[in-house]
């Protein structure tokens, strides 16, 4: 598995925008086989700070994921409401184990 952390800062005065583009684009994505999880988070005390959480099952969904329809839509509304360029940090699976981890989403 393969966890990225997306780090978005957003306009302010295009904060909700981007909730209803991110949110779209989430139910779409959680939607692709390799797809586990995906999150968007929105920070307390800076309400312009999102992370957007994807988990994904193998090192070739990422790719696959940038390919779709919907990632692109979102990648292009979602551009003029940077306040910077958004950053990630990929991380890898600890615990639960893989397994354990789709019996927890099948629940």
């Amino acid at each position: 598995m393969i966890i990225v952390h997306v780090f978005v800062h957003v306009k302010s005065n295009k904060v909700e925008e981007f909730k209803k583009v991110s949110i779209e684009n989430a139910e779409n994505s959680i939607m692709e086989p390799g797809i586990a999880r995906f999150e968007v988070i929105q920070q307390n005390d800076e309400p312009t700070r999102f992370v957007l959480v994807e988990v994904y099952r193998t090192p070739d969904d990422p790719a696959f994921h940038k390919q779709t329809k919907h990632y692109k839509k979102w990648r292009d509304a979602v551009a003029d409401m940077m306040a910077e360029p958004r950053t990630h940090i990929k991380y890898k699976n600890v615990y639960p184990d893989e397994e354990e981890w789709n019996l927890k989403n099948e629940i």
